[in-house]
């Protein structure tokens, strides 16, 4: 008896008859999903691709806030930039203060996230402390630690007193001001990481731990050969991230000390922001701003292109 195979025509007839009918004509299902996002691309073109643009634009005039009829100086603001000392004195307190910052913004963060990562109601405090500061505004948080490092009557400075050492003039000592700038941000920003880190803790699988346990794994080996290799991915996004946050220092600076004693503390971002608001040079200030942005770019995409390679198995 002969078996009848189906051609290729009833099969096709067959595909197209379990397809739900259609409801518009076909250029609707090719662009519909356009009108989903034309909202937010509007708004994208409009608060960030033209700025950007409108500030390189800017930075080959002499535009200014104060009413100056704009001329065009073509490199003259950038030739300025190269060879404008603030600039690179502000650009270096600026990578003083992310080398300063970054590294146990990273490992503090680490630390918490391993003794918060446990269940009751220790672990849901811990959680709570470590992560309550971040959620403070700018202002708050500067206020506090003026005061606490304020002489005479400041806690850390008492505490100084109290073990026989000689008071510290914190915000106001060109070789502490910076530190003590460090201090507030890490106590401040630091249960950001802190949050990324034990969410990456609390994704690592209990039976990876468990297998380890059977094989004989103490701790220490359990924390250098699971728990910091499964998080190298992490470890690399939270390094990229505080990199990034780190070289845009601006408020707790500018509220703590103003960029001083003598600009020791100045960042380049508060150099920007005189240039074009206190001393109205907006096309001045646009091109350092694109200097910053250049150095920006170039730090992220280096530390992308260095954890790239690493691979995360959870």
């Amino acid at each position: 008896m002969a078996v009848q195979t189906p051609t290729r025509t009833s099969t096709t007839e067959a595909r197209h008859a379990q397809e739900p009918p259609r409801n518009g004509p076909p250029w609707i299902e090719k662009w519909g999903g356009l009108f989903f996002v034309a909202p937010f691309g509007v708004l994208f073109a409009f608060f960030l691709l033209w700025p950007t643009v409108a500030g390189l634009w800017n930075s080959f005039f002499n535009t200014s806030l104060a009413g100056v009829k704009q001329e065009f100086l073509g490199l003259q603001n950038w030739r300025e930039m190269f060879g404008d000392p603030a600039v690179w004195d502000s650009l270096k307190n600026t990578l003083v203060f992310t080398a300063m910052s970054t590294p146990p913004l990273v490992i503090i963060a680490l630390v918490m996230a391993l003794l918060a990562n446990r269940k009751g109601l220790l672990g849901w405090l811990l959680r709570f402390s470590y992560f309550a500061p971040f959620v403070l505004p700018a202002t708050v948080v500067t206020l506090i630690w003026v005061w606490i490092y304020q002489p005479g009557f400041g806690l850390v400075n008492g505490l100084l007193t109290a073990g026989g050492f000689a008071e510290i003039d914190w915000l106001n000592d060109e070789n502490r001001a910076m530190l003590a700038v460090v201090i507030t941000t890490v106590w401040w920003t630091v249960g950001f990481n802190f949050l990324l880190y034990l969410a990456a803790l609390q994704g690592i699988p209990e039976q990876v731990y468990e297998a380890a346990s059977i094989d004989g794994a103490n701790g220490r080996q359990k924390l250098f050969r699971i728990t910091l290799p499964l998080m190298s991915r992490t470890t690399g996004l939270i390094i990229v991230l505080q990199l990034v946050a780190s070289l845009k220092i601006f408020d707790q600076i500018y509220l703590m000390t103003d960029g001083g004693p003598n600009y020791a503390t100045r960042p380049i971002i508060q150099y920007i922001y005189e240039s074009g608001f206190t001393s109205y040079r907006i096309g001045y200030a646009s091109a350092i701003s694109y200097l910053f942005f250049a150095i920006i770019v170039i730090v992220a995409v280096a530390q992308f292109k260095l954890f790239s390679g690493k691979k995360e198995a959870v």
